[in-house]
């Protein structure tokens, strides 16, 4: 049997435990991996081990897909109304709000962000995703056509049937929420791969599903690496649909993988370097303080970053002054300390990774403005950074560094600022800052972008769609838009008199 993880909590803004098994969850059960190996948890805090889950392998998977399978014949799909899907998904928000501060624990330990920020935006977003979705479960229609009056035609939207879903490390509540939010409302059944960077909060929330009353086999999760457990999902014969959240670069290998199997339906939110433009007749504090949030909030590990920040020549220098200090009054420390802003960045992997991008922008001519260090000698801290005088084939202006690094550059016109935003091959997300409304709408129309934030960044809603133009992605996350991913559409033709 796994192992049951237990931890207390003590520090300054949380007290107390969590516990639950570190085994994957299949067919209702948590189970040891069919190799009986594990994984270690690091603290990114720390650099250290906080706990092991069991690995799953492509013959797990198989297990998973036969429980799924099962429970979407006998107990889910077409044989579960909306009315009972509405219940258990809102029976399953009720008690990820009794465990509100624990899922925020949990992220920060798991992680690196700050409890207060998971406090503020991933617990409570992430509830709010999944009672939204609750209220789409009994809503999930067709429509009848007119065709000739001896005849009756109408359309049915069918849930897909085992459906495969991989979420990243960067907010693992949320993507979890994201993903299974939609697929359960329209009647799947799931085998979803958390991060095995970030597995924790998908393990609590396997054990409220069953608290919540959902069938045996109707969530599955299976911890594992993406060689391994993600490649046998996306290859899988029985699994007719795979939904993945990460970089471009994965996902290209899931979209291959899918299409040489049995070539089943892919939808993909992929990764992002999104512009930032702000004019001169922009209120200036406030663009300060978005542009800000948009490239440092979450350490920078956002798929939609505010990463490239184009400034407008009139307001260059004031911006890059203000935005400067904005900078060095961020706390960059313990995810648990009530004043930290910026925690550890996510992994050894990932702080080696944001380190060569800082190390190649020195090395192509870019100015290091401000930070580009390591912060502290234990965990995975780097300093925000803001880097000047970069070109535009710069790999730091046109590759995803996913980190607290933001890279300012000077525009001339709207022209100019058209033409810099939209050089790149992502187009996911996107800002405009101005105080002339008709200027904002025009220049958020022309940016090539999913999402056009206009005096804001980083927002989102669970009614809004999210996703991406170009390298960013196929389809859309949130919104009665994400309820199409995990449906077949159904045309009946019912003859009323009509003879051959």
């Amino acid at each position: 049997m796994p192992e049951t993880f237990t931890y207390k909590f003590d520090t300054p803004v949380y007290k107390g435990e969590t516990s639950f098994s570190t085994g994957l969850f299949i067919n209702g059960q948590f189970v040891d991996g069919s190799n009986k190996t594990t994984i270690d948890v690091i603290n990114p805090t720390t650099g250290k081990a906080v706990t092991k889950i069991s690995e799953g392998t492509p013959a797990d998977v198989d297990i998973a897909v036969k429980a799924a399978q099962d429970a979407f014949d006998t107990v889910w799909g077409l044989n579960a109304p909306g009315a009972k899907r509405c219940a258990l998904l809102n029976k399953l928000a009720n008690l990820m709000e009794d465990h509100f501060d624990e899922f925020a624990a949990l992220e920060a330990l798991d992680n690196g962000k700050t409890f207060s920020w998971a406090q503020k935006a991933d617990v409570p977003e992430s509830i709010a995703c999944i009672k939204y979705y609750a209220g789409w479960a009994d809503k999930i229609r067709g429509s009848t056509i007119e065709t000739t009056e001896d005849k009756l035609v109408y359309t049915r939207h069918e849930p897909i049937g085992v459906v495969g879903q991989i979420i990243p490390w960067n907010f693992p509540l949320m993507m979890m929420a994201w993903k299974i939010g939609p697929a359960l409302a329209t009647g799947n059944t799931i085998i979803l791969k958390p991060s095995e960077f970030t597995p924790l909060t998908a393990l609590l929330m396997a054990k409220l599903i069953n608290e919540a009353g959902f069938p045996p086999g109707v969530v599955n999760i299976v911890n594992g690496y993406g060689n391994t457990v993600g490649q046998a999902i996306s290859e899988h014969m029985e699994i007719d649909k795979v939904a993945f959240t990460g970089s471009t670069l994965v996902g290209r290998k899931i979209m291959e993988a899918a299409a040489k199997t049995n070539l089943k339906n892919v939808t993909l939110e992929l990764g992002g370097k999104s512009p930032v433009v702000i004019f001169d007749d922009c209120d200036l504090e406030q663009a300060v303080a978005w542009s800000s949030h948009g490239i440092f909030w979450n350490h920078g590990q956002s798929c939609s970053a505010g990463s490239r920040i184009f400034v407008q020549e009139g307001v260059y220098d004031e911006f890059l002054k203000r935005f400067t200090e904005t900078a060095q009054s961020l706390k960059v420390g313990d995810p648990f300390s009530p004043d930290s802003y910026q925690g550890p960045q996510v992994s050894q992997i990932q702080y080696d990774r944001i380190m060569g991008y800082i190390e190649s922008g020195k090395a192509q001519g870019a100015t290091v403005h401000y930070g580009g260090h390591r912060i502290g000698t234990e965990g995975y801290f780097i300093s925000p950074t803001i880097f000047t005088n970069a070109e535009p084939n710069m790999k730091i202006v046109q590759e995803e560094i996913f980190g607290p690094v933001g890279v300012v550059v000077k525009f001339k016109d709207e022209v100019d600022a058209i033409q810099k935003a939209n050089d790149t091959s992502y187009g996911l997300a996107s800002a405009v800052f101005s105080q002339d409304i008709n200027r904002a709408l025009t220049i958020a129309h022309k940016l090539q972008a999913g999402t056009a934030w206009v005096n804001c960044v980083q927002q989102l809603h669970p009614n809004v769609p999210f996703g991406g133009y170009k390298q960013s992605g196929i389809g859309r996350e949130l919104g009665e838009h994400a309820l199409n991913n995990y449906c077949n559409v159904k045309a009946v033709h019912v003859n009323l008199g009509h003879r051959q």
